[in-house]
């Protein structure tokens, strides 16, 4: 994929999301999926607890997302999160009341009129411990080895350039750091007519990763412990994100976790590789001296 077509991606990806944040639709920005109008409805069926859902500030949950990456981050009071395709806060939200005043949470988006959401509603919140920052998941605007952890919500398959994603989450978790993200993946080669279907694109599926190649991306960009878990019970509410067509056959949601190894390579025979071409199958790979 080239530049020109990762940016018509970006562009149609931001377009929808920018209606999402104005309009309050749900589930990828479709009001007629998942069956429901409602967020907290729709939050419930991907394992978000009551508990969860009074916790967050009025409208920042849009009912966006495809899992719960809370289940499986295992927060400690203290760490630095990082959330990407933070969408309105709320996921942010409910990872600060877990690291506490003493840990941070940093959201980011691509799309103003999320981040213009998100920030209001930390302030109707008073969320001291949350700050969110407009830019691209490929190029993050993070420190280099500042966090502990990296959230994620059925964001990373809207990326067209996975490879660059994964890549700064390795640049920006600590060593020992860790992923816990939800997301959309691929168990069989989609049709050519899903894949250029960009209303399926920016729904959150045409752009879906196969498990082989999401595991094959984690460990070239210096990742281990990666363990990503289909989650087949998904496929009741994906069903009814794509009326008509049989995406079910294809996708399903699926928790994906992996860990920054805690001792850095020692010399360039050690380092990681990292991917810097993402054509179909074909991945160009280029050794890193020092991991960031």
């Amino acid at each position: 994929m080239n530049k020109v077509e990762q940016d018509e991606i970006r562009r149609a990806v931001r377009e929808q999301y920018a209606g999402a944040a104005m309009a309050e639709t749900s589930c990828c920005g479709t009001p007629s999926c998942c069956g429901s109008s409602n967020a907290d409805e729709l939050s419930a069926v991907l394992g978000y607890s009551a508990e969860e859902l009074g916790r967050a500030p009025e409208g920042a949950n849009l009912g966006l997302g495809c899992g719960n990456p809370q289940a499986i981050a295992a927060l400690k009071p203290g760490e630095t999160v990082l959330d990407l395709g933070s969408g309105a806060g709320f996921d942010s939200f409910l990872a600060a009341a877990q690291v506490g005043p003493t840990g941070k949470v940093l959201g980011v988006d691509m799309t103003p009129e999320m981040i213009s959401k998100a920030r209001g509603n930390a302030e109707k919140g008073g969320y001291a411990n949350v700050d969110f920052r407009l830019g691209e998941i490929e190029h993050l605007p993070v420190q280099d080895r500042s966090v502990d952890v990296i959230l994620s919500n059925c964001v990373i398959n809207l990326s067209p350039d996975k490879v660059g994603v994964f890549a700064e989450a390795f640049r920006v978790l600590k060593p020992g750091g860790r992923l816990a993200i939800s997301d959309v993946v691929a168990f069989a080669d989609l049709p050519d007519e899903i894949r250029r279907d960009m209303s399926l694109y920016t729904g959150c599926m045409a752009g879906a990763s196969s498990v082989e190649e999401i595991e094959r991306m984690l460990k070239a960009s210096g990742f281990a412990e990666i363990r990503i878990a289909r989650k087949d019970e998904s496929k009741s509410f994906i069903r009814d994100w794509a009326p008509g067509v049989p995406i079910t056959d294809y996708v399903v949601s699926a928790t994906i976790e992996a860990v920054r190894p805690g001792k850095q390579a020692r010399d360039e025979e050690e380092a990681p590789q990292i991917l810097l071409s993402t054509g179909e199958g074909a991945f160009r790979r280029a050794e890193i001296k020092k991991p960031h």
